[in-house]
């Protein structure tokens, strides 16, 4: 066993080794998955039902606050084994079978994941802000036996369930006539005092399915097993530990006060889901939950409750950076402030160090294809290498490779590819994009980037045709689709354009039929009944002309990028 003691700073490849020696809690084996050798750690938990177990232990400490409400650990686990148990009882569901949650951030939300994962059912997360359309195709693609959702999900879900003879329970509420019969109340099935059903789980079980927006039109499913989930969360808690180590404070003590998450990103999101609330889950942490993200109730927050951890994207540290009330609030309790899903700014990186005196800027990349798991750039490293997303981390290989697949020298310019335990086993019956995307145990990014000679990775470009609006990926093909509906258009160009504060915003360079009459917001009206908000384009530019393509036919969406930007 390695002995960690307090010390001299230590280089990052030291750290690395130390913490994973043999005997030490990270401890790495090399264990079979999808027919490689993969590097995994020993005793990161098997599924996700031993995290939850081993929660109990937290009792009566306060685990999720939520707008006046509290939460202790007990009162949270009481609610999952009595949903479980009437999943199991009352709705025939067995393990594999899916059970989606449609809800904004709620308690229960955090209860459903924890209750479907236990019984071995596989949790399908639907994007919250998702319209009608969107559902109806995410609860035909998935199949689920049962729909948890809150009252606003309800009203926009409950044609496809009814549909499809899906069961709803809805949150928050009893009065649930209007949605059928097949509808009942949270509080009318989860009932206090019922048990958690017994059920054997393989870290190789399906866990969940997390949608991404899909290049062809249709989100796509992700689907993780428990290993994956768990070895990814487990990394997070390595990667706190070899910074630790690297600074030579490893097993020195505790800050003052007491670790504390608090929640601004969508659960339905990955980040959301796996490194902040499962992250408080596995180690007994706080949980702050938002309403809905607000600037100046985030300070007030993480002032009253003395909040150490800010995983957020870089607009959120921007909007509460600009609130004209900053210097006012006492934010000296963060130890952590960043997260990823864009890249921040160089002068965004310098004014979280400067002005947030107690946190550390971090950026991590990941994707839910890797359950939120990559590299990480924080401290010191973050101030040096503004521009990079981190180094690999022990589980997490990365590589460069060309368009053959090949490896390519130090600082060339390539496909980022991945590689680990966490990786997801595939797309929920899409074999095709399967097979794209997974390659002999790597994960193809789609990103294009570099490394440097210490194994820093910079993201220079997205291969995908995608714009990343605050942490949200907007597939250009999907809102194109939905533009090319309207009776009015003849041809369309979706793609992004810099913005301070979101990273990037959805722009659309439109071209009318012959004859036809069309105005942005008429445009935008008619998307708002077919497409989320955030990827309605809200910068849309009429062409007169055919749009630019080059000799292969394609639509050369550079040339009217730099046309939206010089535009008034």
């Amino acid at each position: 066993m390695v002995a960690l003691m307090p010390g001299a700073p230590i280089s990052y490849a030291e750290a690395v080794r130390a913490v994973t020696a043999p005997g030490e809690r990270f401890e790495l084996e090399d264990v079979p998955i999808a027919g490689r050798l993969t590097p995994t750690f020993v005793n990161a938990a098997p599924n996700l039902r031993a995290i939850f177990e081993r929660a109990r232990r937290f009792g009566d400490r306060t685990f999720i606050v939520y707008e006046g409400e509290r939460w202790t650990f007990d009162d949270v686990m009481a609610q999952v084994d009595a949903l479980a148990a009437a999943l199991v009882t009352e709705y025939g569901v067995s393990k594999g079978d899916r059970v989606a949650i449609a809800m904004r951030n709620l308690p229960e939300w955090v209860v459903a994941f924890a209750a479907v994962t236990s019984i071995g059912a596989v949790s399908v997360s639907l994007n919250a802000w998702w319209v009608t359309e969107e559902i109806d195709y995410a609860i035909g693609d998935c199949g689920p036996s049962v729909l948890l959702v809150d009252a606003e999900r309800a009203d926009r879900s409950v044609a496809a369930a009814a549909s499809r003879g899906v069961p709803m329970v809805v949150a928050r509420t009893d009065d649930v006539a209007r949605w059928g019969t097949a509808a009942r109340p949270w509080s009318e099935v989860v009932e206090a005092g019922r048990q958690m059903p017994e059920v054997d789980l393989a870290g190789e079980d399906d866990a969940t399915i997390l949608y991404t927006s899909g290049t062809t039109g249709h989100p796509k499913g992700a689907v993780s097993t428990h290993r994956a989930v768990c070895q990814a969360l487990f990394g997070f808690t390595c990667r706190a530990s070899v910074e630790s180590a690297r600074s030579g404070s490893a097993r020195t003590g505790s800050r003052p006060l007491p670790p504390a998450f608090i929640l601004v990103l969508p659960l339905f999101h990955v980040t959301g889901c796996v490194p902040v609330m499962l992250g408080a889950f596995a180690s007994g942490l706080k949980l702050v939950m938002m309403h809905r993200w607000e600037p100046r109730r985030a300070l007030e927050l993480i002032e009253a409750e003395h909040v150490t951890q800010f995983v957020g994207v870089p607009t959120q540290a921007w909007d509460m950076l600009e609130h004209p009330e900053f210097d006012s609030f006492d934010t000296s309790s963060l130890a952590r402030v960043g997260g990823g899903g864009a890249p921040a700014a160089p002068k965004l990186v310098r004014r979280m160090g400067d002005s947030f005196t107690g946190g550390s800027p971090t950026i991590g990349y990941g994707m839910t294809e890797t359950n939120a798991y990559g590299p990480q750039n924080s401290g010191r490293d973050y101030l040096t290498h503004p521009t990079s997303t981190g180094r690999a981390t022990p589980i997490a290989g990365i590589e460069i490779r060309d368009d053959s697949g090949c490896r390519v020298p130090v600082g060339t310019l390539g496909e980022i590819w991945m590689s680990g335990p966490h990786l997801f086993r595939g797309y929920w019956k899409n074999p095709e994009a399967t097979a794209e995307t997974l390659v002999d145990g790597w994960i193809r990014t789609g990103d294009i980037g570099r490394l440097d000679e210490d194994g820093f990775l910079y993201v220079t470009d997205r291969a995908k045709d995608m714009v990343l609006r605050a942490g949200e990926n907007v597939y250009c093909a999907e809102v194109e689709a939905a533009v090319l509906e309207h009776p009015s258009v003849h041809e369309v160009a979706v793609f992004g354009v810099p913005h301070e504060r979101l990273g990037e915003e959805v722009a659309a360079t439109v071209m009318l039929r012959a004859g036809a009459s069309l105005t942005d917001v008429e445009l935008r009206e008619y998307l708002a009944e077919h497409l989320s908000a955030h990827k309605i384009p809200t910068r849309v530019h009429f062409s007169d002309d055919p749009l630019p393509r080059n000799a292969a036919g394609k639509i050369l969406k550079r040339m009217l990028r730099e046309e939206a930007l010089e535009a008034p």
